[in-house]
């Protein structure tokens, strides 16, 4: 299993072929936009997450297909310097996120999240989305909301694997509106190994032919060197422990199809962090961005032997990114004015 949620497709296809149910895995995300008004925060009137929590009892948000999406809110004691919004992963949830919001609030920063549609404590069908868009709608949504409520702060946004698709794809369609993007083991690229063209078109019939069908689960173990964390992840009820359907392959592989397109127009600065034995997500697709992008500023960290989640790896990996990813957040806000 190399690489890339996109792989998702690729291998199914080659699953296909064989005939053998390999479990495969691969997951992360996104693509073009969708006109839609989308209404603030409700009172949640009869709905219930899908844990059995009344949502009116949850912080939460209505998305423009009515959705509830659970939130997540960080804030600091002060005034906040600036605003990050965090974009999850695919399979998880916002909460996985409490280390790294709580070091970015130390540094006066407010943090806000919510689980992506069919995740977590939000709505939706696990794991299964009609166009990677709503993704990115959904965030800019969120965005705008807290925005609202802080007008004069910088906005940053940080997403890891899927998310980081969310996150650059956002950035790219409203570049105006962030300071910068922190981008930990995103999903940017297929591998090119196993998303050979033949691969890519049997993965299209497949999905077409039979889009429920669900492939192997992302292996626990790929996601973090540290026993612990390994061990958190799989008693998490409110990650996605079941098998990827081809047809959420397919919006990721769009995803990361339109991500590449965009790669040469990019100039908002980022920090790309990345473990170079991560299997989840490909490394090449970080070095390809880094490399392709116009930004000047810019910035790619790889840690050696080190998993796809950095800030759940080894300890000193995990405190190595919260120092960098707060310190680069912090280095880009203005100048406090004088007295």
């Amino acid at each position: 299993m190399r690489a890339l949620v996109v792989c998702v497709l690729v291998a199914a296809a080659s699953c296909w072929l064989s005939g053998t149910a390999r479990a495969l895995l691969r997951l992360l995300l996104p693509h073009a936009p969708l006109a839609a008004r989308m209404p603030e925060e409700e009172a949640g009137g009869g709905s219930w997450s899908p844990q059995g929590v009344p949502y009116r009892d949850l912080p939460h948000i209505v998305s423009a297909d009515g959705l509830h999406l659970f939130c997540r809110y960080w804030e600091p004691e002060a005034p906040p310097r600036a605003l990050v919004f965090i974009a999850h992963g695919a399979g998880e949830h916002c909460g996985m996120y409490t280390d790294v919001a709580h070091t970015l609030v130390q540094k006066g920063l407010y943090v806000f999240a919510h689980d992506h549609v069919g995740h977590g404590q939000s709505e939706g069908e696990r794991m299964n989305i009609k166009n990677f868009q709503i993704y990115i709608r959904d965030a800019l949504q969120h965005i705008d909301l807290i925005r609202a409520r802080h007008p004069s702060l910088p906005v940053f946004i940080l997403g890891h694997s899927m998310g980081g698709a969310i996150s650059i794809l956002a950035a790219c369609e409203r570049p105006q509106d962030f300071v910068g993007v922190v981008l930990i083991g995103p999903l940017i690229q297929m591998n090119p190994e196993s998303a050979t063209p033949f691969k890519v078109f049997l993965a299209k019939v497949l999905s077409h032919m039979i889009p429920s069908l669900t492939l192997g689960a992302i292996d626990p173990k790929s996601v973090s060197r540290d026993p612990k964390q390994v061990e958190a992840y799989e008693a998490d009820e409110l990650n996605y422990h079941g098998g990827m359907r081809v047809s959420f392959g397919m919006q990721l592989m769009t995803a990361a199809n339109r991500i590449e397109r965009e790669l040469p127009n990019i100039t908002w600065p980022f920090y790309i962090l990345h473990g170079d034995a991560d299997k989840l997500c490909d490394i090449g697709g970080s070095h390809l961005m880094f490399n392709q992008a116009k930004s000047t500023d810019k910035k790619l960290k790889v840690y050696e032997g080190a998993y796809h989640a950095l800030h759940h790896d080894l300890p000193e990996t995990a405190e190595s990114v919260l120092q960098e990813v707060s310190s680069w957040i912090v280095e880009r806000l203005p100048a406090p004015s004088g007295p």
